[in-house]
């Protein structure tokens, strides 16, 4: 085996996870999950049987993560952080056939105990503040916070606020690595600094 298992988790028959990955206490991954290289599953983390988890991804502990939900590489589920698959669910009426897939793009940040309604994609390097509910679809590199969320910003790939209004054109550089952000009609462009 490539990848470390705790021994109280339990992994199904089926189950594909990377080389490199690790899978901490009281964690179970359904035999039908799809677990890249490199992957961090905190205590007490749930994995469904129709979730793809890219390489390098780190959920935290108490996390599940429900059927036709995708995490792209890189992507943080902050503590107890909630995912959703079913949009109006009531126990006494079946609606497994109406799950609504959820897909986290690449470098995404779910902060502690966000909530991520089902059907909604999350941008790339988007960053969800703790405790924020989303129910709409967030652009790359957004910076979301509140109930609902709402967008107060942008960040940069490195995760930092960047210094541009929501509404201006207008163009900064990450200090960090300096990628250039372009800011057109409320689209924002990395170009990543050469090396």
């Amino acid at each position: 085996m490539s990848y470390q298992v705790h021994p109280s988790a339990i992994v199904d028959d089926g189950a594909e996870i990377g080389d490199g990955s690790r899978v901490w206490h009281f964690v179970h991954v359904c035999g039908g999950a799809k677990i890249g290289r490199g992957v961090s599953l905190g205590q007490n983390v749930f994995v469904g049987n129709k979730v793809i988890i890219g390489d390098l991804c780190k959920v935290q502990n108490n996390v599940s993560v429900y059927d036709n939900v995708t995490l792209e590489e890189g992507v943080f589920c902050g503590p107890s952080m909630v995912f959703t698959n079913v949009y109006n669910p009531r126990s006494l009426v079946e609606r497994k056939d109406e799950y609504r897939s959820t897909l986290i793009k690449r470098g995404a940040t779910l902060g502690a105990n966000s909530t991520i309604v089902c059907g909604v994609t999350i941008g790339a390097y988007a960053f969800i503040g703790a405790g924020a509910v989303v129910q709409r679809d967030v652009p790359d590199f957004a910076l979301m916070v509140g109930v609902p969320a709402r967008q107060i910003g942008w960040m940069s790939a490195y995760g930092e606020k960047l210094d541009l209004s929501l509404e201006d054109n207008g163009e900064t550089v990450c200090p960090h690595t300096g990628d250039i952000y372009t800011l057109t009609i409320g689209n924002l462009i990395r170009t990543e600094a050469r090396q």
